[in-house]
């Protein structure tokens, strides 16, 4: 039975290892899977079976540079796709030790998210959200691989998944489980509905939550004659990645406060049509209504960027002055006392009316000269990016997108953390991971034998 799966040759570097997968996947008559599939490889890499017997679980500490405030913090990860990883990720950049348990073939977000350079296990999804962590790939169907996940679970201080209940039961791995081997683990175990609900136990994707939850539905709040449609963005599964990292630093300072370690859920769907709906209950806040449901400055079809003579202008005005004052720097002086604005038969008319003069208005000048004016005269006023042209920000050129070397791969985008520390800042300290890239080191650091016989 397959144990810790591992490269065969550690001096070579991580890209020759995926070079040499890739090809031996090949030589197999397996090919690189399409997008929609399944992984079929058992694994990419050569095998090197593990017999793991317990030393010590006295933690060794990390050498490369890590000031975050999590430091010292270990996590057990069992996520997969995009709201666990989103988390982990996030509280890797923190600092926490992140450690990636995968199967053999990896996680199923490795693939089917677009394309990488050369290898078909590190596409560009995964590589947005697997920063900062190491991977150890581990058969969890098989009694050696359950053990050494046991093991590594007595190193850590939270233990983190996205399975179905059910599914994670089966493996073993059960809060129930998982706690008799570590008592004072932090278990946090994000699922699709809460379990007192009538959907308990039901598959869930970000497309499913957001219909749930109404978001598919903004839109009609707009322009009811829109179809529903989920937001163009995976949503749902990002902001429960960080709700389920906020549930495990709070259930971690409960722990740091009485010794006692716990089970957190995080259903999405309760999560976050929490969320997104904060505004939007409005005036059914009160019952009986005491208006519209929906956020009436949110939903107007005027809520948008201005076209400028080479792009687009956000501007949000906080006063009639500032309206006046935007419009009079757009060729339209004295608006609200002009003709076109005070003969209109109504407050209708008049807002079409304003609208119509802004737009004419932004059309003036460029966007860059919009900048320069509109910080001139105190107008809350940004450059409206197209998604593809955020590279070019000079914001986001400085502060957020770094080039980095990722080995096999070549040059990449990385997004560094958002988040500013003044005394335990947050870096990249690993690069995105191949699978089981430092199973070696971290069963070294658990104080495993491995048995190479």
């Amino acid at each position: 039975m397959a144990g810790p799966t591992h490269t065969s040759n550690w001096s070579q570097t991580a890209g020759e290892r995926r070079k040499r997968a890739c090809k031996r996947s090949r030589r197999a008559g397996q090919g690189i899977l399409a997008d929609n599939e399944l992984p079929r490889l058992h694994s990419l890499m050569a095998q090197i079976k593990y017999r793991p017997t317990p030393i010590k679980t006295e933690r060794i500490p990390m050498t490369n540079t890590n000031k975050g405030p999590l430091q010292g913090v270990r996590v057990i990860d069992l996520t997969q796709f995009v709201l666990g990883p989103y988390a982990t990720q996030t509280l890797g950049d923190l600092g926490a030790d992140i450690i990636k348990v995968e199967e053999p073939g990896g996680d199923r977000q490795r693939r089917g998210s677009g394309k990488a350079p050369n290898s078909p296990t590190m596409g560009p999804v995964f590589v947005a959200l697997n920063r900062n962590k190491r991977s150890v790939a581990l058969d969890l169907k098989s009694e050696e691989g359950k053990e050494t996940l046991r093991d590594l679970v007595k190193t850590g201080d939270i233990f983190i998944h996205n399975m179905r209940p059910s599914s994670i039961a089966r493996l073993g791995f059960a809060y129930d489980d998982v706690v008799k081997v570590k008592p004072d683990i932090v278990y946090v175990e994000a699922m699709g509905y809460d379990p007192a609900g009538p959907y308990a136990g039901r598959q869930a994707f970000d497309d499913l939550i957001q219909a749930a939850s109404g978001a598919c539905g903004l839109s009609t709040l707009v322009d009811p004659s829109l179809p529903l449609r989920p937001l163009p963005s995976i949503v749902a599964d990002k902001t429960c990645g960080l709700f389920t990292a906020i549930a495990a630093m709070a259930a971690l300072r409960h722990k740091e406060q009485t010794g006692e370690g716990q089970y957190v859920c995080v259903p999405m769907l309760e999560t976050f049509t929490g969320f997104i709906m904060a505004e939007h209950l409005y005036g059914e806040t009160f019952k009986p209504a005491t208006g519209r449901f929906g956020m009436t400055t949110t939903i107007t079809p005027n809520r948008r960027p201005y076209k400028t003579k080479d792009g687009y202008l956000a501007m949000l005005p906080a006063s009639q002055e500032q309206s006046a004052k935007f419009l009079e720097l757009g060729g339209i002086p004295d608006a609200y006392n002009s003709e076109r604005f005070t003969s209109q038969a109504d407050s209708a008319g008049r807002v079409k009316e304003y609208y119509a003069m802004m737009d004419e208005a932004a059309a003036t000048h460029t966007t860059e000269e919009w900048l320069h004016l509109c910080a001139e005269h105190s107008i809350p006023a940004m450059i409206a990016n197209e998604p593809n042209k955020i590279f070019d920000d000079p914001q986001l050129k400085e502060t957020l997108f770094e080039e980095r070397e990722l080995d096999g791969e070549g040059t990449y985008r990385a997004m560094k953390p958002g988040l500013r520390f003044a005394k335990s800042p947050s870096t990249i300290r690993y690069d995105p991971p191949e699978i089981g890239e430092h199973t070696d080191e971290i069963l070294t650091e658990a104080g495993l034998k491995r048995d190479l016989s």
